[in-house]
């Protein structure tokens, strides 16, 4: 079953994008949360007039992307964690406690585009980040988890 998404689908793609996927997942899951509608030709050939439409919207919107991106390629972080023994910390840190980060350093980034590399992180140590700040603008961002001083 081909279908356009409405919205982004982790996973899947991006919004406008044209898709196949199981029949069941599109009629019972996308179509119904509103992600998705069905790939008709009349529905693809609206989809072409408004991408053509929206090309010049979108250079703007990839440009002010570029520049977050090269801000944050500047930018250092260090999140604090409470730690035990051999480096090992209480809890995690996890997209959340990154985008906490990034918002104080003064970039308000969702946390649902942040892609810690392993997952959630339970050790003191360097690691990276994958921020998604527009479909074409994907950038590579290293951070450290250090020991929280009282």
């Amino acid at each position: 079953m081909e279908i356009i998404l409405k919205e982004d689908v982790q996973d899947l793609g991006f919004k406008d994008d044209v898709v196949t996927v199981k029949n069941g997942y599109g009629r019972n899951f996308l179509i119904p949360q509103g992600l998705a509608m069905l790939a008709t030709p009349s529905a693809k050939k609206v989809l072409a007039e408004n991408l053509k439409q929206r090309a010049h919207k979108e250079k703007k919107i990839v440009d002010e992307a570029s520049t977050t991106a090269e801000a944050l390629k500047r930018l250092e972080i260090r999140i604090p964690a409470k730690v035990g023994v051999g480096d090992k910390l209480f809890g995690s840190v996890s997209s959340i406690d990154l985008a906490a980060a990034l918002d104080k350093a003064g970039h308000q980034i969702d946390r649902k585009f942040i892609n810690i590399k392993g997952g959630t992180i339970k050790r003191v140590g360097p690691y990276n980040a994958e921020i998604r700040l527009h479909r074409e603008v994907i950038v590579d961002f290293p951070f450290e988890v250090v020991a929280e001083t009282k």
